[in-house]
């Protein structure tokens, strides 16, 4: 890979990680739960409204790298160390997606579902673009896919533990902190359910002419 078409896919990677910051944002926002692999530090920023979830996000994130370095110790690549300012912008980007549409209004059970479906939809089209961009996975990605090579298992498989693990441990804290559950809600199983399917039709209509678009080569 050429430098030229290295800093595309850079590009591209920073736009899709926007994008799905946005999508996480809404979902938010609709109150209906968040996705399983932001419902942890999602729990934290309900428990502590001064920290805001972005800022869990980098938390939880930075933690997902360490439990990384943890597993593969010696075989722990440098490069990979750019999943550090990759969860800042993320967590970045996520407050800044929560500042847009704080303005919003929602009165209704059908306006929060509405803004769930969108979120999912706008954040499984930020999933797919960082996806064509290929140069690095985001640090939950990329700790699955540690798990799944150290112990020989099967990345979905592996996805969906995580993810499950995920909802139910912010389901433990929530008990925890408030007694019941708080921002762990259907809208977290919808996001499990429907986010991969979206991501592999919107995949099959944009990875080629995307691509293509920006002159870069597979």
């Amino acid at each position: 890979m050429n430098k030229i078409d290295f800093l595309k896919r850079i590009g591209l990677f920073i736009l899709g990680l926007f994008i799905m910051s946005v999508g996480i944002a809404m979902i938010k926002f609709a109150e209906l739960g968040v996705t399983p692999i932001s419902s942890i530090p999602n729990v934290f920023s309900i428990k502590t409204t001064d920290i805001s979830l972005g800022k869990f996000i980098i938390i939880w994130n930075i933690l997902l790298i360490i439990g990384q370095i943890l597993i593969l110790r010696k075989n722990f690549k440098i490069y990979q160390l750019i999943q550090v300012p990759i969860s800042f912008l993320f967590g970045y980007f996520t407050d800044l997606g929560l500042y847009f549409i704080s303005n919003f209004r929602i009165d209704s059970y059908l306006q929060s579902l509405i803004f769930l479906i969108i979120g999912i939809l706008i954040l499984s089209l930020g999933i797919s673009i960082t996806v064509v961009a290929d140069v690095i996975l985001n640090s939950g990605e990329a700790f699955v896919k540690v798990i799944s090579e150290k112990k020989d298992l099967d990345f979905g498989k592996v996805k969906i533990g995580f993810d499950t693990s995920c909802v139910i441990l912010s389901v433990i804290l929530s008990l925890i902190f408030f007694g019941s559950i708080e921002g762990t809600r259907e809208g977290t199983i919808l996001s499990a359910l429907l986010t991969g399917s979206i991501v592999n039709i919107i995949l099959k209509h944009i990875n080629d002419p995307l691509l293509s678009i920006l002159n870069i080569k597979k």
